[in-house]
């Protein structure tokens, strides 16, 4: 089975407008993303719901699984394929119980504590990070490449390191093991969504 987690996308309409969301993400797509997860924070659950359903309609089409953040009402009502939690969201192995085996789970870890911790309760995928410094979580504490290469080694889920990875930067990560990255900025602030994917898709299989 093809590696899912090699190019996974993070939107953040902050930095792409709702109105360009959908085009965004499909020019992504056409250039080698391989996964998206749909985060929203300031919006409302019905505005939720439809932006879930309009990127739905292309993920689908492309065989692209698509992840909703946080919310495990709009990926159940959506019929999303799966669902990304962070450590102060609902418990994993809650999440794990509602959604059943053949949804993805993912979680975020910051160290191989919550790494281990994250398998044990059923997570199919660990965000791993902040790799650098990035301006879509200022409250995150940096890890380097010794650290993932560590949570690598030591878990057997995918391990996707995420924060303030781009194509310029990738090059510092190189030999760390992961199975992929996940970025925000680097696509979703580009102007060339497409061209942006495909710098990063070239990069990442020497990670």
């Amino acid at each position: 089975m093809a590696n899912c987690y090699e190019l996974y996308l993070v939107t953040d309409t902050d930095l792409c407008s709702r109105e360009k969301l959908t085009e965004t993400v499909e020019k992504a797509i056409l250039g080698g993303v391989t996964l998206v997860q749909l985060r929203e924070k300031d919006i409302s659950s019905r505005a939720f719901y439809e932006e879930a359903l309009a990127l739905k309609k292309i993920t689908e089409y492309y065989h692209v699984p698509l992840i909703i953040n946080d919310r495990l009402d709009i990926m159940l009502a959506v019929e999303a394929d799966g669902l990304h939690i962070g450590q102060s969201d609902i418990p994993a192995a809650v999440a794990r119980r509602i959604m059943g085996e053949n949804k993805i789970l993912g979680l975020s870890a910051g160290n191989l504590e919550e790494a281990r911790k994250a398998k044990a309760d059923g997570a199919d995928y660990i965000g791993v990070g902040a790799v650098f410094p990035t301006s879509t979580k200022k409250d995150a504490v940096w890890i380097g490449k010794k650290a993932l290469r560590e949570i690598k080694t030591q878990t057997t889920i995918p391990i996707v390191g995420i924060g303030g990875i781009n194509a310029e930067n990738i090059g510092q990560i190189y030999g760390s093991g992961i199975d992929g990255i996940a970025v925000v900025s680097a696509i979703m602030a580009s102007k060339d969504p497409r061209s942006a994917a495909a710098a990063l898709k070239e990069k990442v299989k020497y990670l």
